[in-house]
C-alpha cells in the first residue's frame, strides 16, 4: 500500500479553508474514488486528472485508488483541488519525490491536456493556507499576480502538469513570481461636475464624513445618480486590512482583474432593479456566493429607482445594515459574508417620472413610495428631497462647483477626529455611524436637554422613532466634527433632525 498527502484549499462562501489531500493506492480493481464531500465539479476531477495523466504520458495507477479531502465534514466546491490531487497521486505512486511538499500548497484546475487553468478565490484560499503553515504555492500563471499579494508566501507560476513535475523533480527550477507595482487607480467621477444642488452636496459630504446611509427623492434629471456615483470619491482610501478583505472577496466572486493588485479605493455596486434575492444577499444551489450587498463591502451600495425593486429584496437589507454581515443558511452549510457598507437609495416622486405633465394621483404616489417600507427607511440616516436643476446653474461658468479632492480632505479630517475620539476611550469605532445609540445617550456623551431640544420635540410629536433619535445624535456628532467643534450644538441637532426627517424644521 502506498500513501501520500498534499495541501490545497477551497472556498466556503468567501472564506478560504485549508484542505489536506490524502491519496491511498491499494490492491484491487482499477477504481478511482473521491471522498470528503466534493461537489459535482470537484467530483469530476477524477476524469480530468486521469485524462491529464494520459496526455502527459504519465502512469496512472491501475489499482484501487482513494483520494480523501480533509476535513471531511466541510463541503468542497470548485476545481481548485485538481492540481493537489494529481500531485498526490504522483507522489503516492512514487513518480515524484515527497520532499518539500509539507509546506507547499497546490491550487489549479487541470485541463484534459494537462494544462493548469486559473480558478477564482486564489487570494482567500492562499491566505488560509498561509495561516495553516504553508510557505510556498504552485498556482496557474494567470493567478500568479493575485497570489503574489499574499504576504510571506513564495509563489511559483505553472502552465501545465509536465512543468509541475519537472519543478518538483528538480529537473527545471521555476523562479518565484515577483509582485508587480500596483497600477494607477482609475479616474473617478468628480463632484465638480455637479451643477447646483448645494444642499445635496452638503448632505453627501456629511454622509461621507460619518458613514451615514442616504435616501434621495427627486424628479428625473435632478442629479440623484450623479451624486451617488461620486460618493466613493469623497471616501478615504481603504486601509491595508480593508483592502485585503475587499480584494479577497472580489477574488472569491471572480470579479478581480487579472493584474489589478489590491483594491485600495471604496467600491461602488449598483445592481439593476430586477435583482433577485440571491443576487442581492447571496446564495445559490451548489455553491453559496455573495450578493451585491457584500460586493459593496467597505464601499457604496446604490439602489437606483428603489421602489422598482421587489419588496422582499429591499426588506432583506434591514438585518445586514444593522449587523454588517449576511448569514446564508443552506442544507450543505452556512456561509457568512461581510456587509459593512453605505447604502444610497434614489427614487422618483411617482411611477411616471414626469414633472410638468405628471397626472399621478396622490394615492398613486403614496402607493409607489410605499414600496419602501418604514422599517427600511428608519435605518436611513439622511433623507433628501431634490428639486430640478435651474437652467442658470447649468450654463453658468462663473461659480464652478467644488471638486471631490477638496471635499475629501474635509471628510478625512472629520473621520480622523471621530476615530481619535472613540479610540481614546477604548472603542474600535472609526465613524460616528458605528456608535451605538445607548452609548451616545449615556454619560459622558449625553447632550444636555437645551441642545437636544429639536430632536426631543420631534420624538414627542411622533415624527422621530427611537432609532431615528439615535441617528440624529450620530449625525450631530458628524456635523460637529466637520465644523471642528468639541461637542454638538443645538444648531447641529436642528440640522441633523432636518436631514433625518427630510425637511428643514420650522423656526
Amino acid at each position: 500500500m502506498r500513501y501520500s498527502t498534499t495541501r490545497s484549499a477551497c472556498l466556503v462562501g468567501v472564506t478560504g479553508h485549508p484542505v489536506t489531500v490524502e491519496v491511498h493506492i491499494g490492491s484491487g480493481s482499477s477504481v478511482f474514488v473521491l471522498t470528503g464531500l466534493p461537489d459535482r465539479t470537484l467530483d469530476e476531477a477524477k476524469v480530468r486528472v486521469r485524462a491529464a495523466f494520459e496526455h502527459a504520458e504519465l502512469h496512472f495507477p491501475d489499482s484501487y485508488t482513494v483520494v480523501n479531502l480533509l476535513p471531511a465534514g466541510i463541503p468542497k466546491t470548485g476545481a481548485g483541488c485538481d492540481l493537489a490531487i494529481a500531485v498526490g497521486v504522483l507522489t503516492a505512486s512514487q513518480q515524484i519525490p515527497r520532499n518539500e511538499l509539507a509546506s507547499t500548497v497546490f491550487l489549479g484546475e487541470l485541463g484534459l491536456n494537462g494544462a493548469v487553468r486559473p480558478v477564482p478565490g486564489i487570494l482567500p484560499c492562499l491566505l488560509a493556507a498561509v495561516d495553516a503553515g504553508a510557505s510556498t504555492a504552485l498556482v496557474p500563471t494567470q493567478n500568479a499576480m493575485e497570489a503574489s499579494m499574499v504576504p510571506h508566501l513564495t509563489v511559483i507560476a505553472v502552465d501545465g502538469l509536465p512543468e509541475v513535475i519537472a519543478h518538483l523533480r528538480g529537473e527545471h527550477t521555476i523562479q518565484p513570481t515577483t509582485p508587480r507595482p500596483p497600477p494607477p487607480p482609475p479616474a473617478q467621477p468628480d463632484m465638480a461636475e455637479i451643477a447646483g444642488q448645494q444642499r445635496a452636496r452638503r448632505a453627501l459630504e456629511i454622509a461621507a464624513a460619518g458613514g451615514h446611509h442616504l435616501f434621495m427623492l427627486g424628479p428625473p434629471g435632478s442629479g440623484k445618480t450623479m451624486l451617488a456615483e461620486r460618493l466613493p470619491s469623497l471616501l478615504p482610501p481603504l486601509s491595508d486590512r480593508q483592502a485585503l478583505e475587499v480584494t479577497a472577496l472580489r477574488s472569491a466572486t471572480g470579479l478581480l482583474p487579472e493584474h489589478g493588485g489590491l483594491i485600495r479605493h471604496p467600491t461602488f455596486s449598483a445592481p439593476h432593479h430586477t435583482a433577485t434575492m440571491p443576487a442581492m444577499v447571496g446564495g445559490g444551489s451548489s455553491s453559496i456566493r455573495p450578493g451585491a450587498i457584500s460586493e459593496a463591502h467597505h464601499g457604496v451600495l446604490f439602489l437606483d429607482e428603489a421602489p422598482e425593486f421587489r419588496r422582499e429584496v429591499l426588506d432583506a437589507l434591514r438585518q445586514p445594515l444593522e449587523s454588517h454581515e449576511v448569514i446564508v443558511c443552506r442544507s450543505r452549510g452556512t456561509a457568512r459574508f461581510p456587509a459593512r457598507l453605505q447604502l444610497v437609495l434614489a427614487a422618483n416622486p411617482c411611477p411616471c417620472g414626469r414633472t410638468a405633465e405628471c397626472q399621478c394621483s396622490p394615492a398613486t404616489r403614496r402607493r409607489y413610495l410605499g414600496r419602501l417600507s418604514g422599517p427600511l427607511l428608519d435605518r436611513v440616516d439622511i433623507r433628501l428631497e431634490l428639486a430640478s436643476v435651474e437652467s442658470s446653474q447649468l450654463i453658468s461658468t462663473r461659480d464652478r462647483s467644488e471638486g471631490s479632492a477638496e471635499i475629501a480632505e474635509r471628510v478625512a479630517t472629520a473621520r480622523s477626529i471621530a476615530r481619535d475620539r472613540w479610540n481614546a476611550v477604548g472603542q474600535p469605532w472609526s465613524t460616528n455611524h458605528e456608535v451605538p445609540g445607548p452609548y451616545l445617550r449615556d454619560a459622558p456623551w449625553r447632550l444636555p436637554a437645551t441642545v437636544t431640544g429639536p430632536a426631543d420635540w420631534m420624538v414627542e410629536t411622533g415624527a422621530l422613532t427611537a432609532r431615528g433619535y439615535d441617528r440624529v445624535l450620530r449625525l450631530a456628532w458628524t456635523l460637529c466634527d466637520l465644523a471642528g467643534r468639541s461637542t454638538p450644538t443645538v444648531e447641529d441637532i436642528a440640522e441633523a433632525t432636518g436631514l433625518r426627517v427630510g425637511h428643514q424644521l420650522p423656526g
